[in-house]
């Protein structure tokens, strides 16, 4: 899988799992709704109070999963971060495009944006005739 091909992929499915790691060295896994910049960077907002947040500022070790619907997933692992400075408009807006109410949690003190850069891929297709599994390391 490309990088091209995974920001069409999360663009159309919009929503994922995503895995951090806390303090103790445990799993923790939450619902997100996730854009792609055209990098291939994965961005999703969270409050600063959320345990994802936490987690991502202490050690930036994540994995994702995109698309569950008829059997073809992506998995990503890679590392995270808070976006800030310069980067954090353009990752505002790929993120704005898929969820234009995001505009309006943009204005709370408490919406930060995550943004994961992926080093390593899965692509799986188990649809009945298509058995594909590829990986990519980034």
């Amino acid at each position: 899988m490309t990088l091209s091909e995974l920001v069409a992929f999360v663009r159309a499915h919009r929503i994922a799992v995503v895995a951090t790691v806390d303090d103790s060295g445990s799993p923790q896994a939450a619902v997100v709704g996730v854009s792609a910049t055209d990098e291939g960077e994965i961005v999703f907002d969270t409050l600063t109070t959320s345990r994802k947040y936490a987690n991502v500022e202490r050690d930036p070790r994540v994995a994702l999963v995109v698309g569950w619907d008829d059997e073809v997933t992506v998995q990503c692992e890679g590392n995270a971060d808070i976006v800030s400075g310069p980067d954090l408009a353009r990752c505002q807006q790929a993120y704005f495009v898929q969820y234009p109410d995001g505009r309006e949690r943009a204005a709370r003190p408490d919406i930060a944006y995550i943004r994961i850069r992926p080093s390593w891929l899965r692509y799986s297709d188990y649809r009945p005739g298509s058995f594909i599994i590829s990986e990519t390391e980034l």
